[in-house]
């Protein structure tokens, strides 16, 4: 897979993609990840690729034409179709199910804006989804780039040491619910102790507790994907298991 980013900023992008495991799968050729800085484009000694917004008020706008001669390179590089996803509070909040769809994608661009925004003419005419983190507002879209990035990443084939690790993750699974409780050793601690269903060697027994917190879980912080989730008759006896246990003895 190929990401370009075009950003004022590819230096940040290039470090933090450069750790982990996306630095693992660009080590492995498995992406590839590619920075464009729009000033790299702007015309007149200065260089400029921002200026105030028509009708007044604070704050700079991003101009359309280094941004658009940025583009049009960046599509120059490489015939793989790619859609260009402008990372913006106003746009549709990421979830792991866009994110399996973008990981399946060859290629796609990621707009960085900064200041008060890009000019919306650019927007209108360029971009073909707006994707947000959340409801807040960062100084710019470098940290939601490289967090798709890192997203898109892990779920290349090979990315992972263990290709199992994605599949457990929270909202992954048939029912995207959140992950069951992890533990390592020492097995005893004066912090708690390990369950002992985990130390039985019990392996139907291990995924059926599994099975149970991560149901427990996802009721007790995120109930709203319970909503969603089309339970199974032994799903929903696990859970009410599970809050049964919470009126006496708390589930381990």
């Amino acid at each position: 897979m190929r990401v370009d980013v075009i950003t004022l900023f590819p230096e940040f992008i290039a470090q933090s993609a450069g750790l982990g495991v996306v630095g693992r799968a660009q080590e492995k050729s498995l992406f590839s990840l590619h920075g464009w800085n729009p000033r790299d484009y702007a015309e007149g000694n200065y260089r400029r690729v921002d200026d105030r917004p028509f009708g007044g008020g604070p704050g700079m706008v991003m101009l359309i034409e280094p941004l658009q001669a940025c583009l049009d390179a960046v599509r120059m590089a490489d015939p793989a179709p790619a859609p260009v996803i402008y990372l913006s509070p106003q746009g549709r909040p990421l979830t792991q199910s866009r994110v399996r769809e973008l990981a399946a994608l060859p290629r796609m661009i990621l707009l960085c804006g900064r200041y008060e925004g890009i000019d919306e003419r650019f927007l209108a005419s360029q971009v073909d989804e707006e994707i947000s983190l959340g409801d807040y507002v960062l100084s710019g879209g470098e940290l939601g780039a490289a967090v798709i990035i890192d997203a898109v990443a892990r779920l290349q084939e090979g990315a992972l040491n263990d290709a199992e690790s994605a599949a457990q993750d929270s909202f992954e699974g048939d029912l995207g619910l959140l992950d069951c409780p992890h533990y390592s050793q020492p097995a005893q601690h004066a912090l708690g102790e390990v369950p002992d269903v985990l130390r039985s060697g019990n392996h139907a027994a291990i995924a059926r507790w599994r099975r149970q917190q991560s149901l427990l879980r996802t009721w007790q912080r995120r109930p709203e994907l319970l909503d969603e989730a089309r339970l199974s008759k032994a799903d929903r006896q696990l859970l009410e298991q599970a809050r049964q246990g919470l009126q006496g003895t708390p589930t381990p």
